[in-house]
């Protein structure tokens, strides 16, 4: 699933292509695609038609199209394979083209929200009581992000020391920290030193700190190159693929050298998914006897 690089790529691309531009028609092609619409496709497609796209927004991995003058917007959910491409109009449809967008301007483009798996979405949210953000309802429970300028680092800190938890759960844990998936927790917790497995409680706050810097650095850096790409299911609004995976330095490396001491890294399941480590530079923490 795209973590926060990937999906703040798309939204700068949708900031440069979509902003300002006033809907003329959408046309919903498949109803999953707008399941988290209860009304449906047909009410989706009317509610939009006829308004003006404002500056896209994002919080962790979720983003939205806030709707000038109006307290909506439009919820994007890319799930496993979504795609928001900004497509010539007379393009080829592609063949899992879920919804196309359509402009009352003379452009000559169009927004499609291309999904092959069809667990991601669109949708139609009011906005959060009191949210300054202008954040949908639906995701007013979502953490500020770590490159959010209001994030707050003692907050986060406290709240890492008080939950009865392991540090890479805490990372993935969207009410406390958001944006931040197995890929990005594994490569910041490389460059901590940590292993996944170390209690929150024993972080000190000099070094909670050190983790949030590397979580930081290695989301500006996967954001320099554009996200990071395993295959051409995540795309920016071109369908251009980022490249960081090049630059992992734990995340898919098992068995191949750690860069920083040499020792081959390991995989181990976790949580139905996986994590990559290096043995002697992230050791296990010490079993209670």
């Amino acid at each position: 699933m795209p973590e926060l690089p990937e999906v703040e790529v798309v939204r700068r691309g949708l900031e440069r292509w979509v902003a300002g531009r006033t809907v003329a028609a959408v046309e919903v092609l498949h109803p999953r695609a707008v399941r988290r619409h209860p009304a449906g496709g047909a009410d989706f497609a009317a509610r939009l038609r006829g308004e003006t796209i404002g500056v896209p927004r994002r919080r962790g991995k979720y983003l939205w199209l806030p709707l000038e003058g109006r307290e909506l917007s439009v919820l994007g959910h890319l799930g496993m394979s979504g795609q928001l491409l900004v497509q010539p109009e007379d393009a080829p449809d592609e063949k899992h083209l879920r919804i196309r967008v359509r402009f009352a301007d003379t452009t000559g483009t169009e927004l499609r929200f291309v999904d092959q798996r069809t667990f991601g979405g669109l949708s139609l949210h009011e906005v959060a009581a009191g949210g300054a953000d202008g954040l949908p309802d639906v995701i007013a429970h979502i953490a500020r992000d770590p490159l959010d300028p209001m994030f707050d680092e003692l907050a986060y800190h406290l709240a890492l020391r008080a939950r009865r938890t392991t540090v890479k759960r805490a990372l993935l844990d969207q009410s406390l920290i958001s944006g931040v998936g197995n890929i990005y927790a594994d490569e910041a917790l490389w460059r901590s030193k940590l292993h996944y497995e170390r209690p929150t409680g024993q972080l000190t706050r000099p070094r909670s700190m050190e983790l949030l810097g590397h979580v930081r650095d290695v989301m500006n850096a996967a954001l320099a190159v554009g996200g990071t790409s395993f295959d051409s299911l995540y795309v920016n609004v071109n369908g251009e693929s980022g490249y960081f995976d090049r630059s992992l330095d734990a995340y898919g490396r098992e068995d191949e050298p750690c860069r920083r001491c040499g020792t081959p890294m390991r995989r181990r399941p976790w949580m139905n998914r996986s994590s990559y480590f290096c043995p002697r530079c992230q050791r296990p923490p010490r079993v209670a006897s």
